[in-house]
């Protein structure tokens, strides 16, 4: 399950299935906030050379994401509005430590743990949307996201020792896992 504690509940896919352009509006905010991230990690962290290099690629995959899904949008004749935020993502994020180097290594494990629950409602996505053409886009985008949430597990490896690692990746895992279940299943990416 990407290291997840959780599934996702049956009533999030519900309320996806029938509320496409929510979903692809906040999926467009996702992509867009992804790639911020990315460039955020590497103004912070200038001297982590591996880091630096990875986020430059990370941030423009993001981005190439974000024009995917306004795209599907434009399509469908609907216009991105105004971000209205990712509770979510703020949630977990309260959890990163505020002291370094504590603080990078829980921002390289909360990003992973953000980019594994994508890759897991992606999934769903692509099996229970009900538009065709949304289940082969999400289905698009399942190895990135994959991928992604690898990418930031490696790099909190090679930086961090394996067992500080492991210990704070299943604090975070486990508290991912609580805010997930509490979330009010809306047509959002992480809702």
């Amino acid at each position: 399950m990407l290291g997840l504690h959780c599934e996702t509940n049956a009533a999030w896919i519900e309320r996806v299935r029938t509320n496409a352009s929510a979903l692809l509006a906040d999926h467009a905010h996702c992509e867009k906030k992804a790639a911020t991230m990315a460039i955020s990690l590497l103004n912070r962290y200038p001297s982590r050379t591996a880091l630096v290099d990875a986020m430059a690629d990370l941030a423009i995959e993001e981005m190439s994401h974000f024009k995917m899904a306004t795209r599907k949008l434009a399509e469908r004749g609907l216009e991105l509005e105004r971000d209205p935020g990712d509770p979510y993502a703020q949630l977990l994020s309260a959890h990163i430590r505020k002291q370094e180097p504590d603080r990078f290594l829980d921002r390289l494990i909360v990003c992973s743990l953000i980019e594994a629950r994508s890759c897991e409602r992606f999934r769903l996505l692509s099996e229970h949307a009900d538009d065709e053409d949304l289940r082969s886009f999400y289905a698009s985008l399942l190895a990135s996201e994959a991928r992604h949430r690898n990418l930031f597990l490696k790099l909190a490896r090679q930086y961090f020792p394996e067992a500080a690692v492991e210990q704070r990746l299943h604090h975070l895992q486990a508290v991912e896992a609580t805010i997930v279940q509490a979330l009010p299943s809306e047509p959002t990416m992480h809702g």
